[in-house]
């Protein structure tokens, strides 16, 4: 057995793979990126095949950083996007591309699924009892959720459907891809939405797979994110360059990976991530459930233990987008320039993708509000950030009020946005909160690596070693009173536009 452990975490736009030691040292890490197809009517679809030729080429290069990586490989663990569909012949060969969790075609599939008299919040009102009775939640009317996806490739593509023998999510196709073993994640398992998440009941409910019309024979047994699954297969080993021997663990979701990157794994303790998207997140003792606001708890790799998750569709891909039509730039250097803010600042809606929480509304389109001839792009730029970070304070207010959540002492975040000083000193501003900044790039890489530390001999539990990466601070803001209190009287401005424009998109 050798010493080291490969983490991969696969996002939507690339996969950051990082070689690991015991001290949950990075020795070495890259970037390989993967295309994403859009299209209109709600298409985003990747090649699943794509994503193993980025983890073959990251590897080439981490060989050639670390030479002796083949022979001191030990443990290969992957992390991944959520709400993806792969569909798979019976040798795990992908029928058609991967819907991915942005592609929203299946929303009238979904919405007719959820809803039906006698509706609440456009569901019907006894199948959303059986759903909140066993799986503590229920699928999204924005169509992003697998059940609707499932739905979709059922109606719309029914040759496809028939030769299909796996639906898998894209850890669980990348572990096929490594080992042949068929397996998914508790959270992968959870959101499709035919999960029993009840304690003590875990596992797939023959209850819910009749209620949305899904087989059950086509989903993979679910897996806890720290067991073994197996060995590489010879193709795999030749592919990636590493031994036979490796063992590939059960890994898990973006989600849990990036909890366990930023150190909070105490209950309560909750901590932001923004990305493409952005979520907060946090482990509870127990399922959490909030219909009107769209989140919940969903059960994990970790013993089935809950993480409660609300997610925002936009965050970094909102400032990506204002970047690009305002001539800023990449979002690393497009905010360095941007002046202070001004009492006539626009306001900016960054709900580019529609939202989720705490609105599930996938109709909802990003605006400015309140420009004048005398903005600029600068301006423009300023109320992009200052946005996202009040879209962040939005969900905040909801989530904030769970019976056990940590409300003082710093806030962690993660995530690539988190790396950008004008964005987290905006983010502690907008929530009057303290907020460190932990391994911003690499959170989900090094969480990811923590799973393999019980089978290492590095910690008793994997808790035990996320727990020390809370230590690792890259910096740290405190709130500036003077704007705190400029971005509290802007926030009540913006809850009374932002409730305007939610009525004109229902």
């Amino acid at each position: 057995m050798g010493d080291l452990v490969i983490s991969a975490d696969f996002g939507t736009s690339g996969v950051k793979v990082g070689v690991v030691d015991s001290s949950l040292t990075v020795l070495a890490r890259v970037t390989e990126t993967y295309p994403l197809s859009l299209a209109s009517g709600g298409v985003a679809e990747q090649t699943p095949e794509d994503w193993w030729g980025a983890l073959a080429h990251a590897l080439a290069a981490l060989r050639r950083d670390v030479p002796d990586l083949s022979k001191r490989a030990s443990a290969l663990v992957f992390s991944s996007q959520l709400l993806g569909l792969i569909c798979c012949d019976v040798n795990g060969t992908p029928l058609r591309p991967c819907l991915t969790w942005l592609d929203k075609r299946a929303a009238p599939l979904g919405q007719k699924l959820i809803g039906g008299f006698p509706e609440v919040l456009g569901y019907n009102i006894p199948r959303l009892a059986k759903w909140l009775r066993i799986a503590n939640g229920a699928p999204a009317k924005n169509g992003m959720d697998p059940t609707a996806k499932m739905l979709w490739v059922m109606q719309q593509e029914p040759e496809i459907y028939a030769r299909t023998r796996w639906m898998l999510d894209v850890k669980d196709w990348l572990i096929h891809r490594a080992t042949g073993e068929f397996t998914t994640s508790p959270e992968s398992a959870n959101l499709s939405w035919v999960m029993d998440t009840r304690q003590g009941r875990e596992g797939w409910s023959d209850t819910l797979c009749a209620l949305t019309g899904i087989d059950r024979s086509k989903l993979a047994p679910i897996t806890q994110a720290d067991a073994v699954v197996g060995p590489l297969t010879a193709q795999a080993a030749a592919e990636l360059g590493l031994p036979p021997e490796v063992q590939v663990l059960g890994g898990t979701s973006d989600v849990m990976a990036s909890a366990l990157g930023s150190g909070e794994v105490a209950d309560g303790a909750l901590h932001i991530s923004i990305a493409t998207s952005a979520w907060i997140a946090g482990f509870f003792p127990n399922r959490r459930l909030s219909v009107p606001h769209s989140y919940a708890t969903v059960t994990t790799g970790l013993d089935f233990r809950p993480l409660l998750i609300a997610s925002q569709e936009n965050a970094g891909s909102a400032l990506d987008w204002v970047c690009g039509v305002t001539g800023g730039g990449a979002v690393d250097t497009g905010f360095d320039d941007i002046g202070a803010p001004q009492a006539d600042d626009p306001f900016f809606l960054p709900w580019l993708a529609g939202e989720r929480v705490p609105v599930d509304n996938d109709s909802l389109r990003g605006t400015f509000h309140g420009l004048s001839l005398h903005h600029d792009s600068a301006a423009m730029r300023r109320a992009a950030i200052e946005g996202v970070a009040l879209n962040l304070r939005w969900a905040m207010s909801k989530v904030q009020r769970e019976k056990g959540v940590q409300t003082s002492g710093a806030l962690s975040i993660v995530g690539g946005v988190a790396a950008n000083p004008i964005f987290a000193q905006t983010l502690a501003d907008a929530l009057n909160r303290d907020i460190r900044v932990c391994s911003a790039r690499h959170a989900g890489m090094l969480g990811t690596a923590t799973l393999a530390a019980p089978s290492m001999g590095w910690a008793p539990t994997v808790t035990d070693a996320a727990a020390t990466l809370k230590l690792r601070s890259s910096a740290f803001y405190s709130p500036n009173p003077d704007r705190a209190d400029a971005l509290a009287a802007r926030a009540e401005k913006l809850d009374k536009i932002r409730r305007r424009l939610i009525r004109s998109y229902t």
